[in-house]
């Protein structure tokens, strides 16, 4: 509606262009409801209101869980054929290399693989591209330098998506390519063994709104799953990973990516800012430290704090 004295946004009219402020209409039965049945002040009831959230589902809005909110990664295409292939890789002790990318997104993607491989006691090469002399993605030069070290499978992080003549290259180089990525895909797909990303045309996971790391960290649940269903863990020694511990780098990746708070992306940070003030993360508990960071992380931190010297 038309900002007029009564609807005029804390007693503001117009903009300092002269444009006229616009009040969303609310319902406010349905905001004093929402108050009502969480505890809440008018006010947040009537923004959670005109944010779509009704009083059934505001609670879990509100306290977001990973149990409640993480969907079946079985939901995504080609998730299950990329799990089963790192897996195999696994159990042959195939050489496997992580590609990843300079943003923090794409640094936080690396990392968590890259942890949650060696906890299963396979040690990755990771390739991270020069952001100056070989900008974003995926190049046949690194292929073929990583097929040269060994490698017989190469998962790329937060990038892939759109590097055809690259992994054309791959290919011929003999390498395995598993595309993890969320950027928005063309209706034609890179030669790869497999691609996950929730915004390729034909997936119908519903998941559109994850950053990379958030696909890498069900790509994970996906593989840690199949390695349970295949007995992997009941040889001397071998422990199942907990992944809960890294969801401060699915929180950091998540935030500083700057993807929709909805979903599952509202419990990743939720619980990955609760993971992160535990101060596990070595890295992390540096910046913290050299940042004069005392309190708890809030997505302050982690979206102005944390990223930037990451990115820098």
């Amino acid at each position: 509606m038309r900002a007029t004295d009564d609807t005029a946004v804390l007693g503001v009219a117009q903009s300092a262009l002269a444009q006229r402020w616009e009040a969303r209409g609310s319902d406010l039965r349905r905001a004093i409801a929402i108050a009502q049945r969480c505890g809440l002040p008018d006010i947040v009831g009537q923004v959670l209101s005109n944010r779509g959230i009704t009083p059934e589902n505001a609670d879990a809005y509100l306290n977001p869980t990973i149990q409640a909110d993480l969907p079946d990664p079985s939901l995504f295409a080609d998730m299950d054929r990329a799990a089963a292939r790192l897996a195999d890789a696994i159990s042959a002790n195939e050489t496997v290399a992580l590609f990843g990318d300079y943003d923090v997104d794409g640094a936080t993607s690396a990392a968590l693989l890259n942890r949650f491989m060696r906890a299963l006691g396979h040690a990755p090469i990771l390739y991270i591209p020069d952001r100056l002399t070989e900008g974003y993605g995926p190049n046949s030069a690194a292929l073929a330098q990583l097929a040269g070290q060994g490698a017989s499978l190469v998962i790329t992080l937060d990038c892939g998506i759109s590097a055809f003549a690259a992994l054309a290259d791959g290919r011929k180089a003999g390498l395995d390519v598993i595309v993890l990525d969320h950027h928005q895909a063309e209706p034609a797909l890179p030669e790869a063994y497999a691609i996950v990303n929730p915004n390729r045309l034909d997936d119908r996971s519903g998941q559109g709104q994850l950053a990379a790391i958030g696909v890498v960290f069900l790509f994970a649940v996906a593989v840690n799953r199949l390695l349970r269903e295949r007995g992997y863990y009941k040889a001397p020694g071998r422990d199942e990973p907990n992944l809960m511990r890294w969801l401060d780098l699915v929180a950091l990746g998540t935030v500083c990516d700057v993807v929709p708070l909805t979903g599952v992306n509202r419990a990743f940070v939720r619980q990955g800012l609760a993971v992160m003030a535990r101060r596990g993360n070595a890295g992390l508990s540096a910046l913290a430290h050299v940042a004069d960071i005392d309190e708890p992380p809030t997505t302050y931190h982690a979206g102005f704090v944390f990223g930037p010297r990451i990115n820098a």
